[in-house]
């Protein structure tokens, strides 16, 4: 099984990927968690590029780095894990793309889907957990966390966080019209529930979907 999660950063997309793999641990599964960018050495390295503050990236730049870096961990770690019978689970995928290039940055969404169609090998999630969480929100527990000032730019974020609070509300925006294309497989959770309460969330709506899919725990 396939899974991703998705939502701006502070959202607590993190917490719940390893909540959900101990969980399905416990029934038995063997379950691989990733994260984009990275999870194999070249994509480290792309993710170091992508997220260091002190590099001006183009809009196209990125996207193709982000891109490519998916490329690598598709061919080299997804796509033989999901062959063998893990479950994988990944914190980001092509809706990262689509939210943050596409509405984020401006950039087509044409060319995005095929771009994304082509880094991910065709391979679509079986389910898209998606954390919602305004940016304000997000923001505030960031600083909250570390008890620093708020500020939209700062020192502590990094490349892409530092891209504003317009740009955050864009992609926002971006990901609930991705939801409301694909609603049978993006589920809504609202970011401000507890951990425990969207965990709940998050396992009943795996249960409903393994029921009708029919496929075993």
């Amino acid at each position: 099984m396939f899974i991703t999660f998705e939502g701006i950063d502070g959202a607590g997309k993190s917490t719940q990927v390893n909540k959900l793999k101990r969980s399905l641990q416990e029934r038995g599964r063997e379950v691989l968690t990733l994260r984009e960018p990275g999870g194999t050495p070249v994509a480290e390295q792309i993710r170091e590029l992508l997220l260091e503050g002190r590099h001006d990236i183009s809009p196209v730049g990125e996207l193709l780095l982000f891109s490519a870096s998916r490329a690598e961990l598709m061919e080299k770690v997804i796509v033989p894990a999901l062959e063998s019978g893990c479950d994988v689970i990944l914190d980001r995928f092509f809706d990262s793309t689509t939210a943050y290039q596409g509405y984020g940055r401006g950039l087509n969404l044409d060319m995005l889907s095929e771009i994304n169609r082509i880094a991910s090998h065709g391979i679509r999630p079986d389910i898209t957990f998606y954390l919602d969480l305004t940016p304000e929100d997000a923001l505030m527990r960031k600083f909250s966390e570390k008890s620093l000032p708020l500020a939209f730019e700062s020192e502590e974020l990094d490349r892409m966080e530092n891209s504003g609070l317009e740009f955050y509300q864009r992609v926002r925006s971006g990901y609930h019209a991705i939801q409301q294309a694909e609603p049978q497989r993006i589920v809504t959770i609202d970011a401000l529930l507890s951990p425990a309460e969207i965990h709940r969330k998050i396992v009943a709506r795996l249960d409903d979907f393994k029921a009708a899919s029919g496929r075993k725990s």
